[in-house]
């Protein structure tokens, strides 16, 4: 095995190509155009990008009726039980009974934001917003009511009937 030895001059040109190289990438980057965020100064106007995952809401329509059913799919598909839904049954006019969403418990602790949740639900009652600050100095507050006060599942419209065209 023969060992090779660099000159002096060998050593110092690849040292000078080696701090090139290093010198090269930083000059680059120095006049790249800068993407950092001065939070919180500039909160106002943060917006994050589409895909985000926040918090879990149940949006609301302003007469206070969401999409809900309180079929538990959404429960079901959680890995690591962060939703809990509890039902009612109630009796309509006509005799039925029908379920009714109760309450609608969100753990922001325990969630990992895989959406598995938001896929599952068949009537798009879900979803995740934009926030993204949760921290807090108590675990219980992340626990979240999802369904407000008073509350109640948004009635399906009845199609309209077909209107008969005009005799020409």
């Amino acid at each position: 095995m023969k060992e090779e030895k660099n000159t002096y001059f060998e050593g110092l040109f690849k040292g000078i190509g080696s701090l090139s190289t290093g010198l090269k990438t930083t000059m680059k980057e120095f006049f790249t155009p800068k993407i950092t965020e001065q939070y919180p100064e500039n909160r106002k106007e943060l917006k994050m990008f589409d895909r985000f995952r926040g918090t879990l809401v149940m949006p609301h329509n302003e007469r206070n009726e969401h999409h809900c059913v309180a079929c538990g799919l959404c429960q079901t598909a959680c890995p690591n039980d962060t939703i809990k839904v509890t039902s009612e049954t109630i009796e309509t006019e006509d005799g039925k009974k029908k379920k009714i969403l109760a309450k609608y418990e969100y753990n922001l602790g325990s969630c990992m934001f895989c959406q598995l949740c938001v896929n599952t639900c068949p009537h798009d009652a879900i979803t995740f917003d934009q926030d993204f600050e949760h921290a807090v100095f108590d675990r219980s507050k992340l626990i979240l009511t999802l369904n407000r006060p008073g509350s109640r599942v948004e009635e399906k419209k009845k199609p309209a009937a077909p209107q008969p065209e005009a005799a020409k």
